[in-house]
């Protein structure tokens, strides 16, 4: 392959990648934009998503790696994996915060964040527990059609990945931007208390928000099972961190921000991988993380903001 077709194949990954971070930044960034917390939980609930989907997908019959479908059917199989995986992951994060957070939302200190944690390693235990310690391999049920451009190639099912992750955060933008609840949310998030005495609700907001964050995370975990063709318990931590670093990045607490900070976290790896070395990527991503913070931590398209506290 020339120097361009190489480069051009890394960007492909790369933004293939970067989708599937943004979505997991997503949740992220609108947990902390509403409570100043960093949701570690969410890095599994990401995990349990793919776990889903790949039982969802077996509940259809796909259980091989040579089960193609076209048209009509893969088109509902994966409307219904999609949907049912959202739901899925979306019930998890609203369990997490009615049952483990909102208990301490008047406590001051790092509790929450704390309880986040050991929330986070209690699904990891049930998935190791329940599933094994042995990756899964993921049914490949889309069809092999690939796009030639100057030596670099375009599968099926990268375009896939683009468009729905496309859906869903433009999906997500407006859904912050133009409806009632989603107005709720930015004026919880500029000021909670005077959110409240204006009569919005901010427990239903809150809980809103980590329905949509989680749903999000579960759409990552199917994207990340279809890319990978397997799934495994350990997933969750290095794309979480991951996309974590593109919350931070983009300006944790702005969506627009995340969509951007998880697509170059994701051209980062994959240029990285190619034109430096695969076992450098995870040192170059995390020291952008740390000089984001260290010299720019409102991020990218944050802006720093005074203390709720």
């Amino acid at each position: 392959m020339t120097f361009t077709s190489l480069l051009l194949q890394q960007i492909i990954n790369g933004l293939s990648l970067g989708a599937m971070y943004a979505l997991l930044a997503l949740g992220f960034t609108l947990v902390y934009g509403i409570l100043e917390l960093i949701n570690f939980s969410h890095f599994n609930v990401f995990m349990v998503g793919s776990f889903i989907a790949l039982g969802v997908l077996e509940m259809f019959g796909l259980t091989g790696q040579d089960v193609i479908l076209t048209g009509l059917p893969l088109a509902g199989v994966l409307l219904v994996a999609f949907a049912i995986t959202m739901l899925g992951s979306g019930i998890i994060g609203v369990l997490i915060e009615r049952l483990c957070l909102r208990p301490l939302r008047n406590v001051k200190g790092p509790a929450a964040m704390i309880t986040t944690i050991g929330v986070s390693y209690i699904l990891f235990n049930i998935i190791l527990l329940t599933e094994g310690a042995e990756a899964l391999n993921y049914p490949n049920p889309l069809p092999t059609i690939r796009y030639h451009f100057d030596g670099a190639v375009l599968d099926f099912r990268v375009v896939l990945i683009w468009i729905v992750s496309l859906v869903l955060m433009v999906g997500l933008w407006l859904f912050v931007q133009k409806s009632r609840i989603g107005k709720a949310m930015r004026a919880t998030a500029q000021d909670a208390e005077a959110a409240r005495m204006m009569g919005v609700e901010v427990d239903k907001v809150i809980v809103t928000a980590f329905f949509l964050g989680s749903a999000l995370a579960g759409a990552g975990g199917l994207i990340f099972g279809l890319y990978y063709n397997f799934t495994s318990f350990l997933i969750g931590f290095t794309a979480g961190l991951r996309a974590f670093t593109a919350a931070v990045l983009g300006g944790i607490g702005n969506v627009p921000g995340a969509m951007v900070g998880g697509v170059l976290i994701g051209l980062i790896e994959a240029l990285g991988s190619q034109f430096i070395a695969t076992e450098w990527s995870d040192v170059i991503i995390f020291s952008i993380l740390v000089l984001v913070l260290v010299f720019k931590p409102a991020g990218l398209f944050g802006r720093l903001a005074p203390s709720k506290s």
